[in-house]
C-alpha cells in the first residue's frame, strides 16, 4: 500500500480577473497531482472595508469570486500571514478567511486575535499527519494580531545601523537585523507543541528584502535556523516578489522566497511614473524602471517572472524527496511549468544556482527530468 503524501507549494497568490480559472490553465495539472497544495494569500478578497491609513500606498483588494478559481485549481491550504492582510480593515480580513474556508481552503497565519492567528492547520493523509504554521515579518502598525486585536501572526525583527568608520561622515552603515525575541519564543513554542501532535511541521514565513536580487536579511537566517532547530522540517518563504536562495540546513530545506505565482495587479499610472517611485524601484532592482506594455497586469522586474513549484514527498516523519520545478510567468500573468528542453528551464536553474551561491550556500541542484532534486 502506498503511504506517501504529496505536497506542492507555491508563492504569492493575488488572483483578480474576470475568469479566475484561466490564470492556472498552464499549471493546474501539476497542482492537482498533490494531496495538499499550498499558496500565500497576498490580497484581501472582500467588498467591505476602507483603506487602512496604517498601510502603504499599495493596498490590495480583489473580487471574492476569484477565491473559487483558486480552490478549483487544487489549492486546499493557504497562509494569510501577509503584509496586506489588514489593507481594508477588520471586515476585509474576516471576509477573506471566510471566503477561502467556505471553498475548502484551510487558512492559517491570520485571525480575529493572536491565538487564532497562531493556530496551526493539521492535515492527515495515508497515516501521516502534517502541521502548518505561518508568520509575517513585514508589518505595518497594527497589522499584527494581539490578544484582542485581529491581524496576522508576527515574526517581527529589529533593525540596527552600525557605523563602520566614525571619522568618515556619510559612509554607509552596516545593517543588522535580529528577530524579536518575544515572537521568536512564541514561534518556537508553537512548533514544539505542534510537533507533539504531527509527524512533520511546515512553517511559512512572509519576510525578507523585496525585489533585491539574492540578498537575505540577517533575521531571516536566524528565524529559519531556530525554527528547524526547534523541530520544523520545511521553511517556505514569501513576500519578496522575486526568487531567493535555497538552503539545506541540517538536512531540512529552506526556501527563502518562492516569488510570485499567480498575480494580477495594475498600478495606477499616476503613481507608477512619479520620480520618487521610479528612483525607489531602480534602487531595489536596476531592471525595474518602467512597465513592459506586454505585461499590463504584472508590472514587476524581469526577474520576477521566474518562479518555482516546490514538490515534497513524505511518509510519516520522513522527507522522502524534496524537489522544485522551474516555471515562468507570461504576459497574461499565467505561470507555466517548464520542461528541460525549454531554454527558460536553464535560465531559471542558472539564476537559482547563481543567487544561492551568492549567499554562500552550497546547496546541490540535481536535475532529474523536468525537476531539480534537493533531497
Amino acid at each position: 500500500m502506498n503511504k506517501e503524501v504529496k505536497i506542492v507549494a507555491v508563492g504569492d497568490l493575488c488572483v483578480n480577473r474576470e475568469d479566475p480559472d484561466s490564470i492556472f490553465d498552464l499549471v493546474r495539472s501539476e497542482i492537482k497531482k498533490a494531496d495538499f497544495a499550498f499558496g500565500q494569500i497576498e490580497t484581501t478578497y472582500s467588498t467591505r472595508g476602507a483603506v487602512n491609513p496604517s498601510g502603504t500606498y499599495v493596498t490590495l483588494r480583489a473580487d471574492p469570486k476569484n477565491v473559487e478559481g483558486v480552490a478549483r485549481a487544487g489549492f486546499n491550504i493557504a497562509s494569510f500571514a501577509s503584509n496586506h492582510c489588514m489593507d481594508f480593515g477588520v471586515d476585509a480580513l474576516a471576509d477573506t478567511i471566510k471566503h477561502f474556508e467556505d471553498n475548502g481552503v484551510r487558512v492559517l497565519g491570520a485571525g480575529s486575535n493572536l491565538a487564532e492567528a497562531r493556530k496551526p492547520v493539521i492535515v492527515e493523509k495515508n497515516g501521516t499527519k502534517i502541521g502548518w504554521l505561518a508568520y509575517c515579518s513585514i508589518l505595518h502598525p497594527r497589522y499584527w494580531a494581539d490578544v484582542e486585536r485581529p491581524g496576522c501572526a508576527p515574526a517581527r525583527a529589529r533593525t540596527l545601523y552600525e557605523t563602520l568608520e566614525i571619522d568618515q561622515p556619510g559612509t554607509p552603515p552596516r545593517i543588522l537585523t535580529y528577530p524579536n525575541e518575544e515572537d521568536l519564543q512564541a514561534i518556537l513554542s508553537d512548533i514544539a507543541e505542534l510537533k507533539k501532535k504531527v509527524d512533520l511541521v511546515i512553517v511559512s514565513m512572509h519576510w525578507g528584502l523585496h525585489f533585491k536580487e539574492a540578498e537575505l536579511a540577517m533575521y531571516e537566517r536566524t528565524y529559519a535556523h531556530q525554527c528547524i532547530d526547534g523541530g520544523a522540517d520545511v521553511i517556505l518563504g514569501h513576500h519578496a516578489h522575486i526568487l531567493k536562495p535555497i538552503e539545506i540546513y541540517k538536512g531540512k530545506p529552506i526556501f527563502y522566497c518562492l516569488a510570485n505565482f499567480a498575480f494580477d495587479i495594475e498600478y495606477p499610472k499616476d503613481e507608477w511614473h512619479k520620480p520618487e517611485r521610479v528612483e525607489r524601484r531602480s534602487r531595489l532592482n536596476a531592471s525595474w524602471t518602467g512597465i513592459d506594455p506586454k505585461y499590463k497586469t504584472f508590472p514587476f522586474p524581469v526577474d520576477s517572472r521566474k518562479t518555482i513549484l516546490v514538490d515534497i514527498v513524505c511518509e510519516k516523519n520522513t522527507l522522502k524527496r524534496v524537489s522544485w520545478k522551474p516555471a515562468m510567468i507570461n504576459e497574461n500573468s499565467q505561470p507555466r511549468c517548464l520542461k528541460r528542453s525549454d531554454p527558460e528551464f536553464t535560465e531559471v536553474l542558472d539564476y537559482m544556482t547563481r543567487i544561492t551561491r551568492k549567499e554562500k550556500f552550497d546547496t546541490e541542484f540535481r536535475v532529474e527530468g523536468d525537476e531539480i532534486v534537493l533531497i
